[in-house]
């Protein structure tokens, strides 16, 4: 079996908490226990939102917590730069290729007329395009284009698309009832996270992409974006959620317990690594750790299946 090529790739749009931690460390090691490496990646799309600050925290706390990488960050590498925002030219050539393939289409649709469609709705609740824009002529695309920028859409096929995810098994989407015509370019140029990841992986060689089950339903597009810009499909391995106790799942917005405000309280790296081990269901108990000691004890059969409510006791108070 060859080696795989992992990657975190946070968002530098808060601290990261302890469910992107948690996730950060199974991807670990779902790469090192199988003689891999992993890419660090800045995915600042939204620059609005993303700062600096935030991303080179992101780099302190993996290091702190033994999560080394072997590519991008602070150590760069062959496939730099690796900060999404530094990108933009090589989206524009992807996105040029499926043009190219006739797939792409304007939408002028608003986000009120979005909400406003009688559209169905995802088994996930997320709203599907309603096609209003699928079928323009090119006349009636210039005289839309007159008062408004479109963003840019991909015409999803009549295909059902199957995988088998590391953690979650069998799994399959119908494209046009699961996710629908989805957003490659946003009106105000900005690359829509689908094109951009897609495309990142694929030119950057990574094999194995471990991320939270929020974007499970995501994989089956992403596979067909794959398959037309021509990189092969990585496998993928999607973790269960942590939640906090009221039951909503941790948020940079929120707040939620950062690595710095955990040691401040006397915890130690090694607490914060063996506690997410234990939540994994990789250690019985508690117990302090290193990822490297962790490596013979991972499987994906010990995961949990459904989210995890974050035990009040851990990490609590002060140590």
């Amino acid at each position: 079996m060859a080696r795989p090529v992992g990657r975190f790739a946070p968002t530098p749009s808060g601290y990261l908490h302890l469910g992107n931690l948690f996730c950060s460390l199974i991807a670990w090691l779902a790469a090192k226990s199988r003689g891999g490496e992993i890419i660090l990646r800045n995915e600042d799309l939204d620059v609005e939102r993303s700062r600096k600050e935030y991303a080179l925290q992101a780099q302190r706390d993996l290091d702190a917590l033994g999560l080394f990488w072997d590519q991008g960050g602070d150590k760069g590498g062959p496939h730099s730069p690796y900060g999404q925002s530094q990108r933009f030219d090589f989206y524009r050539v992807q996105l040029e290729k499926l043009e190219a393939q006739g797939r792409v289409y304007p939408c002028f649709c608003s986000r009120a007329q979005l909400h406003a469609a009688s559209a169905p709705h995802a088994s996930d609740g997320e709203l599907l395009y309603n096609g209003a824009c699928r079928n323009l002529t090119p006349e009636q695309v210039a005289e839309k284009r007159r008062t408004r920028s479109p963003a840019l859409r991909l015409r999803v096929p009549e295909e059902t698309i199957a995988f088998t995810d590391l953690h979650y098994g069998p799994q399959a989407q119908h494209l046009p009832t699961g996710c629908g015509d989805f957003i490659l370019r946003r009106s105000d140029g900005v690359y829509a996270y689908q094109l951009a990841v897609v495309a990142d992986d694929g030119a950057m060689g990574v094999t194995q992409v471990v991320r939270g089950r929020d974007l499970l339903s995501s994989t089956p597009r992403q596979i067909l974006l794959y398959r037309l810009l021509g990189y092969p499909v990585p496998e993928f391995g999607h973790t269960p959620l942590l939640l906090a106790g009221d039951g909503r799942r941790l948020s940079k917005r929120d707040g939620d317990q950062s690595l710095s405000g955990i040691l401040s309280r006397g915890y130690s790296p090694r607490d914060v690594v063996g506690g997410l081990a234990y939540l994994g269901g990789l250690l019985p108990e508690p117990a302090p750790a290193w990822p490297e000691e962790l490596l013979p004890l991972f499987s994906w059969e010990k995961l949990p299946r459904g989210d995890i409510s974050l035990p009040g006791s851990l990490f609590s108070g002060s140590r």
